[in-house]
């Protein structure tokens, strides 16, 4: 056995806070669905806390580290990237953060992990691997990759009393649509919510898989509308999330050892410019664009012209992105910053052995953007050439970030 605590800290925001996760949507929330959290799952000397917001930036996610009870190199700091929170990063994503939610933000994460080491007690930990719910598509090209591994952790006390449960599935939290106004951790809620009323008194611990081209089939620009959909309601994401859990709940049990260990590497994320014409010339064609475009695409051409005007013509640094790599009983966790693609999860996937349950997570300790992998730049798209102006950066990551992310992975999990 080996000692493991969970614990759950609302965050939910009150309405009229701004909502991040759409240029189009520009009118703050209006209520809420389900309540947002940071949830934590502590197992030894290691944790990982996940928060229903869009992400959280290394700044803040290395204060959450210092600040807990564990050592810092022991825990993850990662988002669900729910599109249906609140902002959550300054100076990413088009809106201005609340400070004080800001702070409260990071206090309910410090929270959530101290109050589940606090909670720690002899458990047995099995781990297993559902079927394909099939649910994920890769939105960039049909019938793409995808990540469709769900691995799921059971976590037993010794009472026979089940502590958490821990799932990870790489389909992107954005159900619900530009039109939605209320507070939610989108489909993830009713996965936990179906978890939650199997195992009673568990915390369900969903983490977000490496999720950058994969959603439930549509493309990244049919967000830019606010109108409704048929295919995007919480109908449909309660749906879609009890698939993925019953899915989960079928899998099988093989119990892990009780030795755990932590490695952490660094990575340097260089940048390149996709961008051809000069920031000016862009700047005074999307504010001409934008006079005659719709409500929704005018909302998204005006961002892009302030991006030109004031972030576009920054020279950046390489980020300098943390990578994790968690052993619990061999079962890995492999932590990665951003939004990452099938095609770099399934390398790792190759590395570790495809039947081996592992969780490949992106939003962890960081989400800076998108980070495709360098057979993607071909093709463009959203993903390439558009949406670091979304998150505030001046250049897209280049080509060849996304390997080293794998390789640093793989070399952590691997080494002897």
């Amino acid at each position: 056995m080996i000692l493991a605590g969970a614990a759950i800290v609302d965050i939910t925001p009150t309405p009229g806070l701004p909502m991040s996760g759409f240029a189009a949507r520009t009118l703050p929330a209006e209520g809420t669905h389900d309540d947002l959290t940071a949830r934590a799952v502590v197992i030894g000397e290691t944790a990982i806390v996940v928060a229903d917001v869009i992400g959280i930036d290394a700044t803040m996610s290395a204060r959450i580290r210092n600040r807990c009870m564990l050592p810092a190199e022991n825990v993850v700091v990662a988002a669900l990237h729910t599109h249906g929170g609140p902002v959550s990063m300054a100076g990413r994503l088009s809106l201005t953060a609340d400070p004080a939610y800001l702070e409260r933000l990071e206090d309910a994460c410090v929270a959530a992990i101290d109050k589940a080491v606090c909670a720690r007690r002899p458990a047995m930990i099995t781990v297993g691997q559902g079927a394909d719910p099939e649910v994920a598509r890769n939105r960039r090209h049909p019938g793409g990759p995808v990540d469709t591994c769900l691995p799921i952790l059971r976590i037993c006390g010794e009472d026979d009393v089940m502590i958490a449960v821990v799932i990870a599935y790489a389909c992107h939290p954005v159900v619900l649509g530009a039109d939605n106004r209320h507070w939610t951790a989108d489909y993830p809620h009713f996965v936990r919510q179906c978890l939650e009323e199997v195992y009673p008194g568990a915390v369900a611990l969903f983490m977000t898989g490496c999720v950058g081209d994969a959603n439930t089939g549509h493309s990244a620009h049919a967000s830019i509308t606010l109108s409704a959909s048929q295919d995007r309601t919480f109908d449909m994401a309660g749906r879609i999330g009890r698939k993925i859990a019953e899915a989960a709940l079928r899998a099988g049990e093989q119990p892990v050892s009780d030795l755990v260990s932590v490695r952490n590497g660094t990575v340097a994320l260089g940048f390149e410019r996709r961008e051809t014409e000069a920031a000016a010339v862009l700047e005074r064609r999307w504010r001409t664009e934008a006079l005659m475009a719709e409500p929704a695409h005018r909302a998204l051409l005006c961002y892009w012209a302030d991006w030109a005007k004031t972030i576009a013509p920054v020279m950046p640094e390489p980020i300098a992105a943390r990578v994790t790599v968690l052993d619990w009983g061999g079962a890995p966790v492999v932590a990665l910053p951003g939004e990452i693609f099938a095609e770099t999860a399934l390398s790792i996937r190759a590395a570790l052995g495809r039947d081996r349950p592992a969780f490949v997570i992106g939003f962890a300790d960081d989400n800076p953007g998108y980070i495709p992998p360098a057979s993607e730049f071909r093709f463009g798209g959203y993903e390439i050439d558009e949406a670091h102006r979304y998150y505030g950066l001046p250049m897209s990551f280049a080509p060849g970030a996304a390997e080293a992310l794998a390789e640093c992975a793989i070399a952590l999990a691997t080494r002897g």
